[in-house]
């Protein structure tokens, strides 16, 4: 009977001190460079989760590195009381087969729910004999060998968007990695590399400037924004099931209590409706998530699917980044 006395009275007392979570300042890991879109979506994200935790301190830490592996391995490896949390991108997915030695597992992590999807475009250089995406295909099959596809670095967006297009496309490309999209867009622009796929965060502006030319996107879905709004996507185009896009969600290291768990989602959901954050979102092109991905269940079996999709296409092409 005692030992049924103590066990009701720790289990009350923890339960009284989830209701106060949180007590203390949040830290959310950035595994990214400061400045950069993860960093941009992570800072707007916390501060529309600042009221529905009660106005609670939320700091943004960047742990840059490795692909956003060091950030990752430092959240799973974090204290599981709800202080220390991660906002990754779709990086959370491909890092398996990016990165051969990895020190952590999708299953390290509690998962918060998805925040948002940023489209991509597949754009050429303005040089380029082909006015759109049928006159693009008969080009690069026309061409095959001698194609270069420029991406800006192993692991980044359009490193992965290119693979994934090379293989259902069927054609070989040189791929050529910048070390970042701008330098990569400016040789394309210049006319020094053929094609790029990228985040519509980054070629909406040379879109619109005329400075590159605009085939596709590759979401299910046309987008409505003014410049894009006219584009195929390349599933209509014939590329059916094509369907990518860099995705944002929420983790906790596993072992997170449920409270707590269930607490954190439930401030997510509400912070995805704040006027001001999908405001600051739609200007970075971005949608936010609005279904049932918003739940950790769903988050997690997302993940695993886009862990599933990624993976082979990574091995197949042979290019890692560890």
């Amino acid at each position: 009977m005692n030992r049924l006395l103590i066990a009701s009275a720790l289990a009350l007392a923890a339960t009284g001190a989830l209701a106060e979570y949180p007590e203390k300042p949040i830290t959310i890991i950035v595994p990214f460079s400061a400045g950069g879109p993860t960093d941009k979506v992570a800072r707007d994200f916390a501060e529309a989760m600042r009221t529905p935790l009660g106005g609670a301190t939320i700091v943004i830490e960047n742990v840059a590195g490795a692909g956003g592996t060091l950030g990752a391995t430092r959240t799973a490896k974090a204290t599981p009381d709800g202080y220390t949390l991660l906002l990754h991108h779709i990086g959370m997915a491909t890092a398996p087969g990016l990165y051969r030695n990895i020190q952590y597992k999708v299953p390290d992590f509690e998962h918060l729910g998805l925040i948002n999807e940023v489209p991509m475009t597949l754009i050429g250089r303005p040089t380029l004999p082909a006015n759109n995406y049928a006159e693009l295909t008969k080009w690069l099959k026309a061409n095959e060998g001698k194609i270069n596809l420029a991406n800006a670095g192993l692991g980044a967006a359009s490193h992965l968007c290119g693979l994934m297009f090379q293989k259902t496309l069927g054609i070989d490309m040189q791929t050529v990695p910048y070390k970042g999209t701008a330098p990569a867009l400016t040789d394309l622009i210049g006319g020094q590399v053929d094609i790029m796929c990228d985040q519509t965060t980054n070629t909406t502006p040379q879109i619109a400037g005329g400075k590159v030319k605009a085939f596709a996107v590759t979401t299910p879905k046309r987008l409505t924004t003014e410049v894009l709004a006219k584009l195929p996507t390349l599933d209509e185009s014939g590329m059916k099931g094509f369907n990518v896009s860099i995705w944002h969600g929420l983790y906790a290291p596993q072992g997170t209590p449920k409270a707590v768990v269930d607490k954190l989602n439930a401030a997510l959901k509400v912070a995805l409706k704040d006027p001001e954050f999908i405001k600051r979102e739609e200007a970075l092109g971005a949608v936010i998530v609005a279904d049932e991905r918003t739940s950790p269940a769903e988050h997690r079996k997302w993940v695993e699917s886009e862990t599933a999709k990624w993976v082979p296409v990574i091995k197949a092409a042979g290019q890692y980044a560890d």
